[in-house]
């Protein structure tokens, strides 16, 4: 017990330890996410910018795909009762932050994809920023909702390759426009902040645990969310 005690106190000590275990996996995602998470936005754009240029994506996807089995891990570990938990974005649930989190993937890098390959509609509708997932979604579902986001994401890989240069119309009222492969960068900064907000909700519940009794936990400082 007073072993499990002494990590749980490292790890509320180091808020970003998660990050440090993830970084050799997804370092050019990490590196943005730093920058926001330090808040420094115009160093946000500058480290997009660097690590998405021309050739970038058969680099990135691995780490979208490391990203991806953090959130399977988190979605195995968590129990039952953590989906109705608050989620650390505004008033939205654990259920519901984690479903914005998967749609918002997968609808970036589509996005991308689609201006890749010169379809881009010409009625595309505005993105509205902060749209959470289903309340009720339990954890088979935002299980399948990650699997088809993986999907969804390779597949737009295959299109962005090679256009990662091209301008993408996709217009975001809070990031404004980046290129085609900017946005599959940023597909993956977004997912860092959601599971920034799990980490924390996992330290918090180590500490219950630990303690046992139930109390409220801390979550990351609440940034604006983007998709």
């Amino acid at each position: 017990m007073q072993a499990v005690r002494s990590r749980t106190i490292r790890r509320m000590r180091d808020p970003r330890g998660w990050l440090a275990s993830l970084e050799p996996l997804a370092p050019d995602l990490v590196a943005p996410f730093r920058a926001l998470a330090d808040d420094r936005p115009l160093a946000v754009r500058r480290e997009v910018r660097r690590v998405a240029g021309e050739g970038s994506v058969g680099r990135l996807l691995p780490q979208h795909e490391a990203v991806a089995d953090a959130f399977e891990a988190c979605l195995g570990s968590l129990p039952d009762a953590a989906f109705s938990m608050p989620g650390g974005e505004a008033d939205w649930t654990v259920a519901e932050a984690l479903g914005h989190a998967f749609e918002s993937r997968q609808g970036l890098a589509l996005a991308a994809a689609l201006a890749a390959r010169g379809r881009w509609p010409a009625d595309a509708p505005i993105v509205v920023p902060g749209v959470p997932g289903p309340a009720g979604a339990g954890r088979d579902e935002l299980q399948r909702r990650l699997a088809r986001s993986r999907r969804l994401v390779e597949r737009a890989s295959r299109s962005i390759a090679g256009h990662e240069l091209d301008s993408c119309p996709l217009e975001h009222p809070l990031v404004g426009r980046l290129r085609c492969g900017e946005w599959f960068v940023f597909a993956g900064v977004h997912d860092l902040m959601h599971l920034e907000q799990l980490a924390a909700l996992e330290a918090g519940l180590a500490v219950e645990s630990v303690a046992g009794t139930r109390r409220d936990f801390a979550t990351p400082p609440s940034r604006r969310d983007v998709p």
